[in-house]
């Protein structure tokens, strides 16, 4: 009697795809995402350690110094950030930076208040506090309903504008600032980056902002709008060493405003991180927003010890993140390395740096843009009929911007308030917080049905449901590629 034949064994499982945020694109395509994300935030990294630097007239061997130094931790913070190891990093795909909200406070430091020494020492406290204090923050986030977000990502986008519109008439304080080849040639690149994305094939039309930025060097250098002089004056190799201009000082006065200082960071990383959460699909909820958080203090703290400044997430690649639909983390990861290797080998670093302002400026309009419409997109989501929504809108939107329209509106306050109402995403962030409290959340709300605020989930005041993230549908990748 033939023996039966065993069966199959059965077929095994297949594994979940993995969130399109940990999904790992092909190397070619990481390095050219994560280099895309590095010319994003390029002149904003080292305009910092220019102007600080500048300010206290240090010797342009100094400078550099400071650059290279800055680049080298802009790459170790975004690495922190987008991997992380155990409760530093929210494993986004968030860029890491010098934040301008440390610039005014610095200067005064550094020319009146004890040189480099004190403000890395300033630094240095800055950071442990934000460690200490980031699961305090994360334990706020009931306070950031879709109402505050959606209120903060506008007002994050909209105050990047002037950031663009600087570079696209040639950077702020060039001798031919607003000449029309300046304008004409951010308008070429605007052009070619919709162009791009508009046309090309999907994988291109991710990259537009590189092609536009590609396509915008390879006509601005034979009109002269940019020369690899300084290529040939860097070093190939450079690396920064602890406390390289001495033991760091603790002056009190200059410890107090660095912490205030991190508070405003914490604030402006708190809208970030939200916004890229909504962007990719990965809501950020109280734990990963502390480990967000902690990872800024431990950069800034690092910062301070390898003679550079405080960290923060990078509005400039939200942008880029919600324009290209890129979501992976080791695409900026990525760029994190690509960060450190320019940190190490300044002559690349020069090269970067070589990119003319207006070509960046015709990128920026369509990143900093796009962050304001994701703005308004989360906004579509809340109900404004028959509450005090649109009025906090309304306030939070015209108090952030009045620092951008108004730069020396506070001129006449304290130091402090300056440091905390100059930048107007803090402003705007700490303004829609509190009017929500007031409206939504303060005696009589209730009764009058005001306390909710409707989500990217709820229901509309007719009872139809808002319609769901894009993630939600289960056909992003990685990559979107739609």
């Amino acid at each position: 009697m033939a023996s039966s034949a065993s069966p199959p064994p059965p077929a095994a499982s297949a594994r979940p795809a993995p969130h399109p945020v940990d999904e790992v694109p092909p190397v070619t395509h990481l390095a050219v995402f994560g280099l895309q994300h590095v010319l994003a935030m390029y002149a904003g990294a080292v305009a910092v350690p220019l102007i600080v630097g500048g300010a206290m007239k240090l010797p342009p061997a100094d400078l550099a110094y400071l650059i290279t130094a800055d680049l080298l931790l802009c790459g170790i913070a975004t690495l922190i950030q987008c991997v992380g190891f155990w409760r530093f990093g929210v494993r986004l795909p968030i860029m890491q930076g010098v934040t301008f909200a440390a610039v005014s406070p610095m200067v005064l430091i550094g020319t009146e208040g004890g040189g480099l020494p004190a403000i890395y020492g300033a630094v240095i406290v800055s950071g442990v506090a934000m460690i200490l204090l980031a699961p305090v923050f994360g334990k706020l986030l009931r306070f950031f309903p879709p109402l505050v977000t959606g209120t903060v990502i506008l007002i994050i986008g909209v105050s990047l504008l002037p950031v663009a519109g600087n570079w696209v008439a040639g950077g702020a304080g060039s001798a031919d600032f607003g000449a029309p080849k300046n304008l004409g040639l951010a308008a070429f690149v605007l052009v070619v980056v919709l162009g791009v994305q508009r046309f090309a094939p999907p994988f291109l039309s991710r990259i537009a902002v590189l092609v536009g930025i590609a396509v915008g060097m390879a006509v601005a250098v034979p009109f002269g709008f940019t020369d690899f002089g300084n290529v040939g004056e860097a070093d190939w190799l450079g690396v920064s060493t602890p406390f390289h201009f001495g033991a760091p000082a603790f002056e009190p006065a200059a410890v107090v405003s660095m912490l205030v200082v991190a508070l405003v960071i914490m604030t402006e990383t708190t809208g970030d991180m939200i916004a890229v959460g909504e962007m990719t699909g990965r809501k950020v909820t109280a734990r990963p927003l502390a480990d967000g958080l902690r990872a800024d203090g431990l950069s800034t703290v690092l910062g301070g010890v390898f003679n550079t400044f405080p960290y923060t997430a990078f509005a400039q690649n939200v942008g880029l993140v919600g324009m290209t639909r890129v979501r992976s983390r080791w695409v900026v990861a990525a760029a994190g390395g690509i960060l450190v290797l320019l940190g190490l080998l300044p002559k690349l670093g020069a090269v970067v740096a070589a990119v003319p302002a207006p070509v960046l400026g015709g990128a920026g309009l369509v990143m900093f843009g796009t962050v304001a419409a994701s703005g308004l997109r989360t906004l579509a989501t809340v109900d404004f009929r028959g509450n005090h929504h649109l009025t906090v809108v309304a306030v939070s939107v015209a108090v952030g911007m009045l620092p951008v329209g108004v730069p020396e509106i506070y001129a006449e306050f304290p130091d402090w308030f300056q440091t905390v109402m100059d930048s107007g995403i803090s402003a705007g962030c700490i303004t829609a917080i509190l009017l929500n409290l007031l409206f939504n959340h303060g005696p009589g709300a209730a009764a009058k049905g005001l306390d909710a605020v409707p989500g990217p989930r709820s229901a509309d005041a007719s009872g139809a449901p808002a319609a769901d993230s894009e993630a939600s549908t289960g056909k992003a990748t990685g990559t979107d590629r739609d």
